[in-house]
Formats: structure tokens, sequence, C-alpha cells
């Protein structure tokens, strides 16, 4: 594999080869050698949950609402001064009862042992009278995805849904309390080709460095994995500002499309960071099953997590790809919520205490834990880095 764009980085990486049985209730598939696993279930309860009594002075009705009284779930993660902090899509009570017809804020949970969490009172990032007020409003911001830059800066990928259509946006914090927001992610690219193009769900790529999953580099660029139905690839040079990478009619180029028969039958959408390992890029993401001529054992429509394999010489092509998913419904909460299908639906990654943390969505509904200890039976690669953590504020 050519190292270029990691030897400017300490890579410090956990590798599950092998595992024996489920240890665990709910516990998951054993992964294949280059496959991140296995993963059992840290809780099984959820580790976030609506709270109808939580109230928001919102910027745009002005009075008070309940924001986060129906629906917590599918969350991105991140380590902030020694905790996990998770940042959660959360729904409140107003409009139809129809999933995407409520209004979405994100609100803010840290962890010291990445299972037990205490909340903010209000949401840190939602919609307001502000320049991305047209896309957000009257559905929300939705879904995020975060990496950690060099510098600190965390820059958030999310949905940005005015209840007509839908993109990608992106916005940075120091804090992940204040924020600034950049808009969608394409616009302006290749002239404003992609500026009325309908996208949604994008992780960029990241590698571990010490304790720290940031932001990787390679061949000068940074790699974003982005979309559902068709997950595609697109480039930047600063995190902020993304061009699609096209095939030879010019069209966004597809890297993985639905399979029939398996649990990505119905179509893939990316799920949280993808992560720069020594056999190439490992791409997390989520897959649903068909109504008909799905997997088999998991429910028709259920979104279960698999991964990929993808060269790091070329982002864009692919070496190995999972048949089976490696975490699904299972407890009844995960096929109880708004989405009865059910949903472990994966957003979020950390390397926390030595050990790897993943947090989804249940049933558009709960957000759950998995946790996967390298130690286990694994081969740890490990090699020291050069780049300490910033020291940050008190928030």
């Amino acid at each position: 594999m050519n190292t270029r764009g990691i030897s400017a980085f300490a890579l410090h990486v956990a590798i599950v080869l092998t595992t024996t049985a489920a240890l665990v209730a709910g516990a998951v598939n054993a992964p294949q050698g280059w496959m991140l696993g296995p993963f059992h279930r840290a809780s099984n309860s959820p580790v976030i949950s609506p709270q109808p009594g939580a109230t928001f002075m919102d910027p745009i009705r002005s009075h008070f609402v309940h924001w986060e009284a129906l629906h917590t779930f599918n969350p991105a993660a991140t380590v902030y001064n020694g905790k996990i902090d998770l940042l959660y899509r959360a729904e409140d009570n107003t409009g139809r009862m129809v999933i995407g017809m409520h209004t979405s804020r994100l609100g803010l949970a840290e962890s010291k042992d990445g299972i037990h969490f205490i909340r903010r009172g209000t949401p840190v990032f939602y919609p307001a009278k502000d320049a991305q007020q047209t896309r957000e409003w009257p559905g929300g911001v939705e879904d995020p995805r975060i990496v950690e830059g060099e510098n600190g800066t965390y820059v958030l990928t999310y949905t940005q849904w005015n209840r007509k259509t839908y993109t990608v946006g992106v916005a940075t914090s120091k804090d992940l309390l204040h924020w600034t927001k950049y808009g969608p992610a394409f616009a302006g690219a290749e002239g404003g080709k992609y500026d009325q193009l309908e996208y949604k769900s994008a992780v960029i790529l990241t590698q571990l460095v010490g304790d720290r999953l940031l932001a990787a580099k390679l061949h000068g660029k940074y790699w974003m994995y982005w979309g559902e139905i068709q997950i595609r690839l697109a480039t930047s040079h600063d995190l902020i500002h993304w061009t699609p990478v096209e095939d030879s009619q010019g069209k966004p180029l597809v890297l993985l499309t639905r399979r029939t028969g398996l649990f990505d039958s119905a179509f893939p959408e990316v799920g949280p960071p993808p992560v720069l390992m020594p056999q190439g890029i490992l791409l997390f993401y989520n897959g649903k099953n068909a109504d008909h001529g799905g997997a088999s054992g998991i429910g028709a429509g259920a979104y279960s997590g698999g991964q990929a394999l993808f060269s790091a010489d070329d982002p864009a092509r692919l070496l190995k790809r999972a048949n089976q998913s490696y975490i699904q419904p299972k407890l009844s909460w995960e096929k109880s919520g708004q989405y009865t299908a059910g949903t472990t639906f994966t957003e979020g990654l950390v390397f926390f205490h030595g050990k790897w943390f993943l947090y989804y969505g249940a049933a558009d509904t709960y957000v759950g834990v998995a946790e996967c200890d390298p130690s286990h039976g694994s081969l740890r690669t490990s090699i020291s880095t050069g780049h300490p953590a910033p020291k940050r504020g008190r928030r």
C-alpha cells in the first residue's frame, strides 16, 4: 500500500482479525479479517431517550418548544476534553405525526465512560434566522457526522431539510457549542453544476492519531464518501468546500449500490466517518433490507450496519465488501419506535480508553451503543504519534 498521506500523521490503529462466539446478548456477526469488530452492545437500554419536558426558546417561532419530546436518534460522536460527546438528532412535537414532518435540532451530551451521558438542556445546533434558514426550516438539521481537524476545529456534516428539498450542509466549531454554518457542501462546485442536486449523508475520511480520530489527507486532498441509494465520493482542500469525483461521463462516480439477497438489498447509505487503516480505507455504511428479495433473518425495511474496504492508493477502488451486516436491530427498542421495521443506523464512531465505541440510531427514536475491545484476541498495530491533543478552554 502506498503510504502517501499517512506519514504526515503517525497511525495508531486497532484491528480485530478473529473472534469467538458472542459474549453477550445482542452480539453481532463475527467479522472477516479486514473488518473492525466484533461489536457487542455496551448497554441493553438506550443511552439517549426522548425528554418531553425539555424546552427551548425557538428563534424562528419566538416561543418555547419541546425540542426533544418525540425522538432522539442518529448521533455523531467525538472525543472532547477527555469525554465522549454526542451530537444527536432530536425531534420536537410540532408538525404532523409522520417521519420527517417534525423539526429536528441537535442536542449535546457528554460521558466519562461512553455509556452514561449528561445532556445539555437546550440544543446546540438548530435552524435560526440566518443565511441557511430557507434550507433548514421548518424541517430542521438532521443526521450529523463529525470529524476533528488537525488544528482542533470540528467539522460537521448534516442534512438540511426544509420539507421540500434537502442537501448536505457543513459547519465548524471549536467547542461544539458555537457554530459557523457554510451552507451546502457542493455549493459552487464545477461552476454551480451541483447547486440544485438533492443529496444527503456525508462522511469525511479520518485516521487514528494517538487516541484522536482526525480528518486525513490522501494525495494532498481530504476525501468524503456521500449519499444514499448510491454511495459516491468527493474531495476538498479545506474540509468546507467539496467537489464530487466524476466518472468519464461527467456524473458523480458511483462506488456502492444495492445487492439482491443481502442486508443492503434496498440500498446503502454512508454511516460514521471512515477510518484509514494499514490495509486500506474502512468504510462503515448502513444497508436497508428490501421488502422482497432481501436478506433472511433481517426484517423487511430494516437498517443494518455494513463494512467495505477501499484502496488508500485510490479511494474510489473497492477491495472488499462484507456480505453480512456486523450489527442489526435485535432488541425490542431497536424495532419499536417511529420506524418499526427497526434500525441500528450507525453514525458515530470513536476510539476511547482503548476501545472503539459505535453509536447508532434505534428505530428513529433512541440512541444505542456497541463497543469493540481490540485487546480481546486481536492484532493491534501501534505507531507513536507526534501530534498531542490541543489544549482546550472550558465550556
